[in-house]
């Protein structure tokens, strides 16, 4: 029996975090067997054969003894075909030592010895990456593309077994690393980069009129407000909210990344650039497709994957009351929860609510053209499906405008792009790590400073309208974010005026 025991790290993903599992392997004087423990996937199980024939057809000489891989540690389920490659490092030089106890090693193996990449690798080593537990790897050469966007880490590329084992051997340098995001724009605040696109396909200057509604946009926008646009149909809804990705804030690196892990882990690919995500999931989608779920392995949903962008619903009051209540907690905050019964799983969703819907059920309730033809108890019921304490989430309620043949286009998205960013770049001068939209309430008194005459008015329309504390603070941060379109350092009576004006009536 060999005494010493060869180890190497690999890492599976639970939920979507990862945690470091280490791959051990023991060759006992037995009839000879393969086998894999510590509680392995089915998809771990069948590396046994991938392992084999690559050894096998790659003129290493499979051991006549009994080898055991055991998965350490044996209570977390693994999976992922990225175990392949460790596996078979272990049968490969079973007769030597292993020296490089700090590094990891990713890979699925072809029946040849070619290295493959696997979509659960970029979220597995980012999240290494965010946990601090990872300073080198080797991984396929063919992930490097992706990988390579993950900065301050040594990757070792390798196309075959054959490389894997003399990048272990330390034959192989190890490539360093760095932010690659060069085709798109930047800003530095208080030393921190921001990204961003000039790239409008969907621009505003499309909408014409509407000026209300495009004023709104540009306050949800520059401080990562909810909005909510009521109106008839055909009057632009729709064309707006498609249209604020495009002018959202810059990105960090960090963010970035965030959502090309949220895009992995959905089966897509990222085009790792600093646009924000829009997901518009259709009222007839389950509970399970907007929030995430499964009954062995929770999937993300399009709350998780609106993360850092907007999330769209529209014909909000279609949308079944247990989606529109389950929507309160991410909205307030930014994480979903799914719970199974082994574990919990949590996503970051620190989305902007972009809802649209019609004044009533025929939709002509505010129209000067066409007639309501919905009774008063119809229209009563159709507003009440959405409930106050998901109303109390939105800071920025809508009555658009009906169209007319006068209307002309007026701002573009390029001009309302530049204003977000001027917005977004005092609030991050001042020290805020987050949008004023999404600024803590320990934070309100800091940041959102109003003037004796402003704090005045606010106290009135408490007095007189009952406002909640929660809607007093949406009131502070969208006057906050007014003030910062105007360049302001403090909330004044106007800034406040403009923000009442868009409470729910």
């Amino acid at each position: 029996m060999q005494k010493e025991i060869n180890t190497l790290f690999c890492a599976t993903l639970e939920g979507i975090d990862a945690k470091i599992i280490e791959v051990e392997a023991t060759f006992t004087k037995a009839l000879p067997s393969f086998s894999v423990v510590g509680l392995a996937g089915s998809d771990i199980q069948e590396s046994k054969e991938r392992v084999r024939a690559s050894l096998l057809t790659n003129g290493f000489r499979f051991p006549p003894l009994k080898i055991t891989i055991n998965l350490s540690p044996s209570d977390i389920k693994k999976s992922g075909t990225h175990f392949d490659l460790p596996i078979a490092l272990l049968i490969a030089m079973n007769r030597s030592s292993i020296e490089s106890k700090d590094t990891f090693v990713f890979g699925e193996l072809g029946l040849d010895g070619r290295v493959k990449s696997s979509s659960m690798l970029f979220p597995i080593i980012l999240s290494l990456k965010e946990q601090a537990l990872i300073k080198r790897a080797i991984i396929p050469k063919e992930a490097m593309g992706a990988l390579g966007h993950i900065p301050n880490i040594d990757f070792i590329p390798v196309a075959t077994l054959s490389e894997a084992i003399l990048a272990l051997e330390g034959k192989i340098k190890a490539q360093r690393t760095t932010s690659s995001f060069k085709d798109s724009k930047s800003i530095t605040i208080n030393g921190n980069k921001y990204y961003y696109k000039e790239s409008y396909p969907e621009n505003f200057i499309d909408v014409k009129g509407q000026d209300v509604a495009k004023r709104a946009s540009l306050i949800a926008s520059a401080g990562g407000h909810n909005i909510l646009m009521v109106g008839s149909p055909g009057c632009g809804k729709s064309m707006i909210a498609k249209r604020l990705r495009w002018i959202l804030p810059p990105l960090s690196e960090d963010e970035i990344l965030a959502t090309a892990k949220h895009q992995f882990l959905n089966g897509q690919t990222p085009s790792f650039q600093p646009i924000r995500a829009f997901r518009s999931p259709h009222h007839t989608a389950t509970v399970a497709s907007i929030f995430g779920g499964g009954s062995q392995n929770a999937k993300i949903g399009e709350v998780a994957l609106a993360h850092l962008g907007v999330l769209f619903f529209d014909e909000v009051p279609h949308f079944g009351k247990n989606i529109l209540e389950a929507l309160r907690e991410p909205m307030q905050d930014k994480v979903v929860n799914i719970a199974r019964v082994n574990k919990k799983i949590s996503y970051q969703s620190d989305f902007i609510f972009v809802g649209a819907m019609n004044p009533c059920p025929c939709g002509n309730l505010l129209s000067k053209i066409n007639s309501c033809r919905c009774t008063k108890r119809e229209i009563e019921r159709y507003n009440l499906r959405l409930s106050e304490p998901f109303l109390d989430r939105i800071e920025l309620f809508l009555n658009m405008q009906e169209v007319s043949s006068n209307d002309k286009p007026s701002l573009d998205s390029a001009s309302m792009h530049q204003m977000v960013i001027d917005a977004f770049s005092r609030q991050k001068s001042r020290g805020q790590k987050r949008l004023n939209g999404k600024l803590k309430e320990s934070e309100i008194e800091e940041f959102c400073e109003l003037e004796p005459q402003a704090d005045e008015i606010l106290m009135m329309a408490m007095s007189r309208f009952g406002l909640s504390h929660r809607a007093v603070v949406s009131i502070k941060k969208v006057s906050r974010t007014i003030a910062d379109l105007e360049d302001s350092p403090t909330i004044n009576k106007a800034h406040l005026l403009e923000a009442l004006s868009y409470r729910k009536r």
